[in-house]
Order: structure tokens, then C-alpha cells, then sequence
């Protein structure tokens, strides 16, 4: 596969890459995403009233995250249901034990997750960029390690991505995650240039001094 994102919850995957994966899949790539647990402890908005209930909405057959995937066209995906809120302590050798035969079985040419800082300090992040990077390196390193990054500056490695054509449908799949509009508007107010600027950096392998990183 060209891109293989690993991310906590259901709608990490659209903020930051949404138009990245649908340049890649109307490209006639192949794109796979991994989601670590249900979200079951988001947002509910009233919309449901457990975290069973929500499990659903969010991740279930027919709730957000797979109206959300239909939207941009991505066939290839795996559901964990890893406690949402303590991703940190599921054992890592049980974590490992799921997720390196999906990497194996997908062999990525890209691997993107979060920074090892989760990007937002958010403790579900953290522990998915750690599984991550862990498969990573247990399966052979496959192909290229990446980041998702803020857009802002120009480190060595960090690739800017302008998806303002994508934009609509980057648009509606944000909103397929319904139950988590307070966390769009969130995003929107910290974030709102990530829309149309995705940015990525490269982790692995380390660039030479004035390579740049390429999808």
C-alpha cells in the first residue's frame, strides 16, 4: 500500500490527511487505516447516553467513522476496540501481537501516525505513535516513517501538502464524525489552515541535508 495511517480514535484520521488520501486513492493508490480504539469516551452531545452507545455511533457498522470512510473511498481499514482514555495501558506486546500482521499483511510504502508527543499531548496519541513507530520496526521497516505535523515553519524533512481542491469532500468527511462537532470547532479555531495545508514530516529514513520529503 502507498499510505498506512495508525491513529487512537475514529476522526484522526480526516483532519490532518483527509486530502492526502483522496489525491492518493483518485491516483489509483491504495490507502489503509488503522483506528486503536472505538472512541467511546469522546463528545456525546446527547446524542447517545454510554459509552456502549457511543462505541457505536462512533465506530460501529453504519455509524461515523465508516460514513466517514465511504466519503473518501477508503476500502481497507481496521477497528480495534482498545479502551479509549487508557490506550497507554494496553500491554504493548498484546497491542503488537494485532497490529505488526496488518502491517505485514499491508507492507506500506508510507507509515504515518502521530509525533511521539501525540502532536496535542492528548495521552491516547502518545501511546498510538509508540505502537506504531513499535510495529514500525518489528516488521522490518517497510518503507518511509511519517509524522503529522502543523503546518508553519520549514524543518528539514516536513512536507507541505495543498488540498484546496479536495476541500468539499475533506469537508463532509469531517462532518460524518457528527457526534464531535465541538471538537471541530476546536480544531477550526486552533488549526483551521490545516484544511487545505496538510504537512507531514519525515522521521524515517533521516533525509540527506537539502532532501526533501516526497510522497
Amino acid at each position: 500500500m502507498k499510505l498506512v495511517l495508525v491513529v487512537a480514535h475514529p476522526d484522526d484520521e480526516v483532519y490532518g490527511a483527509a486530502g492526502t488520501i483522496l489525491d492518493l486513492l483518485e491516483s489509483g493508490e491504495e490507502v489503509g487505516i488503522v483506528t486503536l480504539t472505538q472512541g467511546e469516551r469522546g463528545r456525546t452531545l446527547g446524542l447517545v447516553q454510554t459509552p456502549e452507545q457511543l462505541a457505536q455511533l462512533r465506530a460501529g457498522p453504519g455509524g461515523e467513522l465508516q460514513t466517514c470512510l465511504q466519503l473518501l473511498g477508503v476500502r481497507n481499514h481496521r477497528q480495534f476496540r482498545y479502551p479509549d482514555g487508557a490506550l497507554a495501558q494496553v500491554p504493548e506486546q498484546e497491542a503488537l501481537a494485532a497490529l505488526c500482521p496488518v502491517l505485514a499483511e499491508w507492507s506500506p510504502q508510507i507509515l504515518l501516525t502521530f509525533p511521539p508527543d501525540g502532536g496535542n499531548g492528548h495521552p491516547d496519541h502518545v501511546a498510538a505513535s509508540q505502537l506504531a513507530r513499535a510495529a514500525f520496526e518489528r516488521v522490518g521497516r517497510p518503507g518511509k516513517l511519517w509524522y503529522y505535523t502543523r503546518p508553519g515553519g520549514e524543518p528539514a524533512g516536513r512536507l507541505f501538502r495543498d488540498v484546496s481542491h479536495q476541500v468539499v469532500t475533506k469537508l463532509r468527511a469531517i462532518a460524518a464524525h457528527r457526534s464531535q462537532a465541538l471538537s471541530t470547532v476546536d480544531f477550526l479555531r486552533r488549526a483551521a489552515e490545516r484544511i487545505v495545508l496538510e504537512s507531514f514530516e519525515q522521521a524515517f529514513p533521516p533525509l540527506a541535508e537539502g532532501e526533501s520529503a516526497t510522497l
